[in-house]
């Protein structure tokens, strides 16, 4: 199964047509800490199974860590648990590739 991926620029062009998104960041709460992206939700990759039902499956999903590899294995696990993969978005280079193209002072770690 392969998940759509969406580049910064293409979710920064959503978020400003104010597309409806669910952003999910699935990075550990130190990482948070340091940076993200303006309403996003964060649920960490592995507690995922323990908030299933707080997902909305009926708009579409932006999924993101710090490079894209914790946010793609999320949504595997979100196909394998019923959610369309057409809804699905992995976040193509992170929070990292975020900081370089589109939010230039926030912080990278």
């Amino acid at each position: 199964m392969t998940i759509q991926e969406i580049t910064p620029i293409e979710l920064i062009n959503k978020l400003n047509q104010q597309d409806k998104l669910f952003l999910l960041d699935v990075r550990e709460a130190n990482e948070v800490a340091i940076c993200g992206i303006h309403n996003a939700i964060h649920i960490p990759m592995n507690t995922i199974p323990l908030y299933l039902d707080k997902i909305p499956d009926e708009i579409d999903i932006v999924i993101y860590c710090h490079h894209g590899k914790r946010s793609l294995a999320v949504a595997h696990f979100l196909v394998e648990n019923g959610f369309d993969p057409n809804r699905l978005y992995n976040l193509a280079g992170g929070i990292d590739a975020w900081a370089v193209m589109i939010d230039k002072q926030m912080p990278r770690y």
